[in-house]
């Protein structure tokens, strides 16, 4: 059964915490919505990777990413790279990780809403757990309240805590190295995924000071999940792939800031730049008064057949 949900802290900041039988899911509103833990009940198991190094607060707009990498899960809205869209000037990894959301519980259910400053879309998110397995439904409501054009990136942005020989399954027919700087591979040119010279790279590797990054397309379905074969779990994504038609892949094996963990990100957007995507047509965009809405759900326990 799903439980109603509890109020609590961490590091002072509000947490609000969602349970049912198999799962316990903690969000901090305040803090773009972040979703901070995420536990299957039955085996104990913590999949979100957090940097110990920073404690859970809430950053200035405008703020840089990297540096305050905190873990978790959150979602970039509306960009990644900082650059003017539209006449709007975005900052680094957009404007939705440091907003603060409004938040009501509606039974089980919180629902998360707030509107972008600069770029002015809303964003209503409502979030439940199943009650007879251990899965999380998330509805989202994206609506273009300005007078003009928006063209944006959305990617949604779970850092998993990660161990050799664990497995990213993608069920991508392609994938391509981001910038061969934050890569164990040269190439720029499109591969079959996930074999890429004479490699493997889908399996995790110990910590040996590399990162890899990728943008994986042509989905067969909307689909991207971590597996640990040996352990029998997985977390896995299932979106809309006419909504996320692209999934990166960002993975540090020590060699991003010493992390270890791996970063899934199914994605409206391909490549970095909202620009670029949208002379190549591959981006999202919400004319004046249009609304998006989609479902993302996430299974966190059991590999399923």
């Amino acid at each position: 059964m799903s439980h109603a949900p509890e109020k609590i802290e961490r590091d002072g900041v509000p947490i609000i915490r969602l349970e049912s039988d198999s799962l316990r899911v903690d969000v901090a509103p305040g803090v773009g919505g972040r979703v901070v833990s995420l536990v299957e009940k039955s085996s104990g198991h913590e999949f979100l990777w957090r940097n110990r190094a920073l404690p859970l607060q809430q950053l200035a707009a405008g703020s840089e990413y990297d540096p305050n990498f905190y873990g978790g899960i959150d979602e970039l809205f509306p960009n990644d790279l900082a650059e003017e869209i539209n006449g709007v000037p975005c900052p680094d990894h957009g404007e939705l990780w440091t907003l603060p959301l409004s938040w009501q519980c509606d039974g089980a259910r919180l629902k998360l809403a707030g509107t972008l400053p600069r770029f002015g879309l809303r964003y209503e998110r409502e979030m439940s757990l199943r009650a007879d397995e251990p899965v999380m439904d998330v509805d989202y409501r994206i609506s273009n309240p300005t007078k003009q054009p928006r063209q944006f990136l959305w990617k949604l942005h779970a850092a998993l805590a990660v161990e050799p020989g664990d497995v990213i399954d993608c069920p991508a027919g392609k994938a391509q190295v981001v910038d061969p700087n934050y890569s164990r591979f040269s190439t720029l040119t499109p591969f079959a995924w996930p074999q890429l010279e004479g490699k493997s790279a889908n399996v995790i590797p110990p910590a040996d000071g590399t990162m890899d990054f990728f943008y994986l397309f042509d989905l067969r379905e909307g689909r991207m999940a971590w597996r640990r074969p040996r352990a029998g779990l997985e977390f896995a994504y299932h979106f809309d792939p006419k909504i996320f038609p692209f999934a990166w892949m960002f993975a540090s094996y020590g060699g991003f800031l010493g992390h270890y963990t791996v970063i899934l990100e199914p994605c409206t957007t391909m490549p970095m730049s909202v620009n670029e995507a949208a002379l190549n047509k591959q981006c999202s965009i919400l004319q004046p008064g249009e609304t998006l809405t989609t479902r993302v759900s996430i299974c966190a326990g059991k590999i399923r057949p």
